[in-house]
């Protein structure tokens, strides 16, 4: 299905994916990686914007000013991750190992038959995350916010189709719908969970230093449906066409509580994954792939009453 011709674009021109994918297909390594890192400083200098944005978000998580070179690795990690997917798109087979940590809980949901809410950020690879559930032979559904040159998403949903479909967070009034149809279905869904653009429930917790607003609503949707909730981040493999998965634990609702204590296991887990993903960004800080403001930190609890 075509874009609506309102629909946002990435930015960079209109030809960009086609001649990205000729190129990666064409060029060697070794002639392909030098102009892809020229590029890469072409885009700095022509995106303003994204870094501004990138500069707020790195002086806070490196603790100083980036310099310029700082910035170009932001851009560049984001440029080697759309290289990647545009690689897996034309059928390289991406390998995806499970780090131990909470692995066995996660495979338990991701093999049963149960259907579930899978959650992640903007963040390092988990682009992919959706894709590859689908090799748990379970239907699954991805969010997705629907712009007018992503030919990334469009080659990836080709290449699985039958077993992902997309959800286009774009039109509010259909959405609702189409959302709850899809959930009533049982299909699995695949959301990310860190910017407000369209989320109708958010937040405060704590992020980078600070109490920051994020989206709450697949939490809502986990209590409503009943559907455990995990989240997921990608990272880059040692390997080409390879990457390594770190799961959160499981949140269940519990089907006998309120719904009180159930919201409040809710925020006590989401906690837990901002913890798991900061320590995350702060070991790989050019992977937070947010070419926009920040998490916006909540106003200051007025203190109580004398």
């Amino acid at each position: 299905m075509n874009p609506p011709p309102t629909a946002p674009r990435n930015p960079g021109p209109s030809w960009g994916y086609a001649f990205l994918l000729w190129a990666e297909r064409w060029w060697p390594r070794w002639f392909f990686r030098p102009v892809l890192m020229a590029g890469t400083w072409v885009g700095l200098a022509c995106m303003p914007r994204q870094r501004a944005h990138s500069r707020e978000y790195l002086t806070l998580v490196l603790g100083y000013p980036p310099t310029w070179t700082d910035l170009w690795r932001h851009f560049f990690a984001f440029a080697e991750f759309l290289m990647f997917k545009l690689h897996a798109s034309r059928g390289a087979q991406v390998r995806a190992t499970l780090e131990p940590e909470n692995r066995a809980e996660f495979e338990f949901l991701a093999r049963s038959n149960r259907p579930a809410l899978f959650g992640t950020f903007h963040f390092g690879w988990s682009d992919m995350l959706g894709y590859l559930l689908s090799n748990f032979d379970r239907p699954v559904s991805v969010l997705r916010t629907r712009v007018g040159n992503s030919d990334d998403t469009r080659l990836l949903g080709a290449r699985f189709d039958g077993k992902v479909s997309f959800l286009w967070v774009n039109d509010p009034a259909n959405f609702i719908f189409e959302l709850k149809d899809t959930l009533q279905s049982g299909a699995t869904l695949a959301l990310k969970c860190d910017r407000l653009d369209f989320s109708a429930r958010t937040e405060v917790f704590h992020f980078l230093g600070a109490r920051r607003v994020f989206p709450f609503t697949i939490y809502f949707l986990a209590i409503l449906f009943d559907r455990p909730v995990t989240f997921c981040l990608g990272l880059p493999g040692t390997e080409p066409d390879s990457m390594r998965v770190i799961a959160s634990p499981v949140y269940v609702p519990d089907p006998h509580g309120s719904r009180k204590e159930n919201l409040l296991a809710a925020r006590e887990h989401f906690q837990a994954v901002l913890h798991q993903l900061e320590a995350a960004v702060r070991r790989h800080p050019y992977l937070w792939f947010n070419f926009i403001p920040l998490n916006p930190v909540a106003p200051a609890a007025p203190p109580p009453a004398a």
